[in-house]
């Protein structure tokens, strides 16, 4: 099973990482090949794989995950110009780290469908 991943290493400080909000059960941190002007990564610091892998005792820590984002973008200017928050879950969606995180995409406009 591959449960050691980059994020468990920044979370442990192995690896260095711009950290953009640290507290106990997250780490927001910039993407380091960012798609956007802002482009921050919100990740638990709990291993869970894939967002297939959630269960009901999550609930609370995606949310708090989802207003670290609203605080975020609000700290960062892009609140009230708009703002994308993604999930990618597993290989044909575009995950490439298996440790779920959330993206905080801003400072640009978007279109649809992306890519």
């Amino acid at each position: 099973m591959d449960q050691e991943t980059i994020f468990l290493r920044i979370i442990r400080r192995e690896i260095p990482a711009e950290i953009e909000y640290e507290d106990d059960e997250i780490i927001a941190i910039k993407d380091i090949n960012p798609q956007a002007p802002v482009h921050i990564l919100i990740i638990p610091k709990k291993h869970i794989r894939t967002l297939n892998d959630l269960s009901e005792e999550d609930i609370p820590l995606i949310g708090k995950m989802t207003l670290v984002a609203k605080q975020l973008a609000e700290q960062k200017g892009i609140a009230d110009s708009g703002y994308r928050l993604v999930w990618n879950c597993n290989r044909d969606a575009g995950q490439t780290v298996f440790h779920i995180h959330l993206h905080l995409l801003g400072g640009r406009v978007f279109s649809w469908p992306p890519g």
